[in-house]
């Protein structure tokens, strides 16, 4: 049976602020990459940081946990004008955080 992949626990918060303005500008920069540059990249990226932050400003440091709270509150999000959902947006910033980390991405190391 294989192991399973053991938490991520991201530093806990020095800046939060610092934090989502990193994360609004790369998720915004790699929304514009996949596909077409578009306006509602922008508001994705936003809406994206302040859920990043909120939830970093209340404590959280468990990526799997920032990432449901990313899915969940995203739901709300009015993706019609865009290619992306809130499971695509959730995976990219955790993809986003991994690699800020210096975590390989397929195996948690």
């Amino acid at each position: 049976m294989a192991e399973p992949i053991k938490a991520i626990t991201l530093p806990k918060a020095q800046n939060p602020q610092e934090e989502g303005q990193w994360l609004k500008t790369s998720l915004h920069k790699w929304l514009n990459q996949e596909f077409i540059p578009e306006k509602v990249n922008e508001d994705i990226a936003n809406r994206a940081a302040q859920i990043f932050v909120r939830h970093r400003m209340e404590g959280e440091n468990d990526l799997g946990s920032l990432v449901i709270a990313i899915v969940t509150e995203m739901q709300a999000f009015d993706f019609s004008q865009s290619f992306y959902g809130e499971f695509a947006i959730a995976n990219a910033v955790s993809d986003l955080l991994l690699d800020s980390l210096g975590i390989e991405r397929c195996c948690g190391q």
